[in-house]
């Protein structure tokens, strides 16, 4: 398994030669998924790790989290304080009621969707918004800590099989 992974993780640097990326790998990411992510985002919305983000959080309480998830990923498990908004039924009415100034993090599983979203925000004139790189996984794959309607909690969707793989901490958990 480790194997193919390496294999696909190469077969995705290759794909992914031309991509630019706004800033270096986060040396907390594991090098297969930071190749897998520089093949993967546009790099429309500048990112912010996860060790970034916590200290964000201390020091801007006001900073709005969103979670750009679906309801039964958002279920499982979330960041404390984040405001659920479907990336299949997103509109502008969703964020009506956020100032325009105010930094915005969005999130998913490991940051695409997210950064779709964060495109979306920027468009609606959005000034300050970040997408949280590798996104939930790598949350979690540094033990950061996640929350469910009852409270603290380890688990954490995997979206699927495929994508679980790159969760290596947690509980893996659909619903």
């Amino acid at each position: 398994m480790k194997r193919l992974l390496l294999m696909w993780s190469a077969l995705l640097a290759l794909v992914g030669c031309g991509s630019a990326q706004t800033k270096a790998p986060d040396p907390a990411v594991s090098p297969a998924y930071a190749t897998l992510l520089r093949t993967m985002y546009k790099n429309t919305v500048p990112t912010v790790s996860a060790a970034e983000l916590a200290q964000l959080r201390q020091q801007r309480p006001a900073l709005t989290l969103l979670d750009t998830r679906t309801a039964a990923e958002y279920n499982v498990s979330h960041l404390a304080g984040a405001r659920f908004v479907d990336y299949d039924a997103f509109s502008p009415a969703a964020v009506r009621d956020l100032p325009r100034e105010q930094p915005v993090v969005v999130y998913c599983s490991v940051g695409v969707r997210s950064e779709r979203i964060g495109e979306q925000l920027r468009a609606l004139g959005f000034r300050d918004v970040r997408n949280l790189y590798g996104g939930i996984f790598q949350w979690a794959n540094e033990a950061r800590p996640l929350v469910d309607a009852h409270g603290p909690t380890q688990r954490v969707h995997p979206y699927s099989a495929l994508w679980g793989a790159w969760l290596t901490r947690g509980e893996k958990a659909y619903n």
